[in-house]
């Protein structure tokens, strides 16, 4: 398997539980939540508040909470985000 370390460079909250994440490479990708929201800590991000408390940390990301992903699994699971994503998803 090839190893698909790319460190988080930045993140950004977005509606629905979605995650829009930058990597060292450039890739803006985005990454769904709501799968993780009913297991352990991460029920904790339910609370939109909470949730927004998002940031890079470490080369990945972590919450307030100290709930954080590993930065391959953000990597592998994510989609590449386009403009048309952004434009749908977007916080208002």
């Amino acid at each position: 398997m090839i190893n698909m370390y790319m460190a988080v460079t930045e993140v950004k909250s977005q509606s629905d539980f979605i995650l829009l994440l930058t990597f060292e490479n450039g890739e803006k990708r985005s990454f769904d939540m709501k799968p993780y929201l009913e297991k352990g800590i991460f029920q904790e991000l339910k609370n939109e508040h909470l949730f927004r408390t998002v940031r890079v940390a470490f080369d990945t990301i972590e919450w307030d909470n100290e709930a954080d992903l590993d930065t391959e699994t953000l990597y592998q699971v994510s989609q590449l985000w386009t403009d048309s994503n952004y434009h749908s998803s977007q916080v208002s």
